[in-house]
């Protein structure tokens, strides 16, 4: 079959690494010391919601779960294209770890329950003393990391972009087709 898709031009999609999500918080150190961006504590998963009973229980119990320890309430809005996203926030207390692993969770929590492909991206907000923000976007779909950096309404700022892509490449798996870093304009949580 390998030798059909190579002769039509097609190929086998990455298969997502969740736990490439993990390497977020290296990545943080790593972009603080190289460019002074610091966690703001604020990351989202965007997902197409499905139709239907079961999803809707799905949400709610991802919901519920990520509420239940305490911490701020996870927020539900949906953007111009249609998505949902699922916006998290840590205590500056806990660090970007305890984000990480909720990220992962709302993540892993739809891939089990046959959602996957529902699923676009998540990403991790950053902040430096500037004012300037920088998100690390995870695209589900390819497995991989791009930062997006807006600079208000629908510009974004391309050096600094390249400049975080530089600094974390050794850390995350970075995209490496930049036609794929796709701006992710009013992402809520950025």
């Amino acid at each position: 079959m390998s030798f059909f898709r190579a002769l039509l031009g097609r190929s086998k999609p990455a298969r997502p690494d969740l736990d490439a999500l993990f390497a977020l918080p290296s990545a943080a150190v790593t972009l603080e010391a190289a460019a002074g961006f610091t966690p703001t504590g604020t990351g989202s998963v965007a997902f197409r919601a499905a139709e239907g009973k079961a999803f809707a229980d799905l949400e709610r119990e991802v919901t519920a779960l990520l509420d239940a320890d305490g911490g701020p309430p996870v927020e539900t809005t949906a953007d111009d294209y249609g998505y949902t996203w699922l916006v998290l926030r840590s205590s500056t207390e806990s660090g970007i770890s305890d984000l990480v692993t909720d990220v992962h969770a709302v993540n892993s929590s739809l891939e089990h329950a046959g959602f996957g492909p529902s699923l676009l991206c998540s990403l991790t907000a950053f902040g430096d003393a500037k004012g300037r923000s920088v998100a690390l976007v995870y695209l589900y779909k390819r497995g991989t990391f791009y930062p997006f950096a807006p600079l208000g309404g629908q510009r974004r700022d391309n050096a600094l972009e390249l400049q975080v892509a530089a600094a974390i490449g050794g850390d995350l798996p970075m995209e490496q087709d930049k036609s794929r870093w796709f701006p992710v304009y009013g992402a809520p949580g950025l």
